[in-house]
């Protein structure tokens, strides 16, 4: 993998611009699917990227295709719809899936890409907008370990910390195995914060005691701008993909048959929330109001 390839990306949306502006950054060339999603791309134009009308016109231009896209839905549609993808891919090529995606329907896409004669490796993303934009996101990584040490520079080129996590389909599954403890983290300290403040708790009081104790770590410092000044930019993650990706790891959840109660709760929580559109940390003053 070399710096003069082409690369396609497909979801120039909040990570999405960040993977393609990094990549630019790095030497490589980029084009993008055009699409009313997108972010304003225009400095993505201006550092060189183009942009292409149709997914079958970026696969037959890149030699690796990024798929930055909501869910195991969207992925299927700009894979398999026609005009897509999978109608393009170039023999040999890579599709990179930076999705947060269903394993079992992970599983399927990759037959369907090698049976086309491309290859496939999951690699779904954590972190947010900001470190995207930095080039400083956290992969976690399913594929074969040959295409996996392949791939490293070009993943380098976007990524802070890469994990393997074994075969196609284990990176989407560790991915919600993340995003069940850190969107159930969210819940309990937005639970625990809202009955602080009934209680008359201050608010730097329970930071405090939290941020020296059990309650520490990475999420209550992603709500800890909210919880002192109001502040949701600290996690720019909406209640909507946090319904989203907790009725996929029920689905994993019931698929493996193993315990899932506790997401379930945490599930039924995001989903009750009126305004979707709200930013985790925003659930606090739903939690509050109730």
């Amino acid at each position: 993998m070399t710096t003069s390839r082409q690369i396609g990306v497909v979801g120039v949306g909040l990570m999405g611009h960040g993977i393609a502006s990094s990549l630019l950054r790095a030497g490589y060339q980029v084009c993008f699917l055009e699409h009313p999603g997108n972010q304003p791309v225009d400095d993505l134009v201006a550092a060189g990227a183009s942009a292409l009308s149709s997914g079958r016109e970026v696969a037959q231009s890149a030699e690796v295709v990024i798929l930055c896209v909501t869910g195991s839905p969207q992925v299927e549609a700009v894979l398999f719809e026609p005009n897509g993808v999978l109608e393009g891919l170039v023999p040999g090529s890579v599709i990179v899936d930076c999705s947060t995606a269903l394993p079992s329907s992970t599983e399927k896409v990759a037959v369907r890409v090698t049976e086309a004669g491309g290859r496939f490796m999951d690699a779904a993303m954590t972190r947010t907008p900001k470190e995207a934009a930095e080039g400083r996101l956290n992969l976690i990584v399913g594929a074969p370990k040959a295409l996996f040490d392949e791939m490293l520079p070009l993943l380098q080129g976007f990524a802070e910390n890469i994990a393997y996590a074994g075969e196609v389909g284990a990176g989407h599954t560790l991915k919600l195995l993340h995003n069940f403890v850190s969107l159930g983290f969210s819940a309990v300290l937005a639970e625990a914060t809202a009955a602080s403040r009934k209680a008359g708790i201050s608010d730097n009081a329970l930071l405090d005691v939290l941020g020296a104790g059990g309650g520490g770590g990475g999420v209550l410092e992603r709500l800890r701008p909210y919880i002192a000044d109001n502040d949701p930019s600290g996690f720019r993650f909406t209640i909507a993909n946090a319904s989203k990706d907790l009725g996929y790891y029920h689905t994993m959840t019931h698929d493996l048959a193993v315990e899932g109660g506790i997401a379930k709760v945490v599930r039924d929580l995001y989903q009750s929330v009126e305004d979707q559109q709200l930013s985790i940390p925003e659930l606090i003053g739903v939690l509050e109001r109730r």
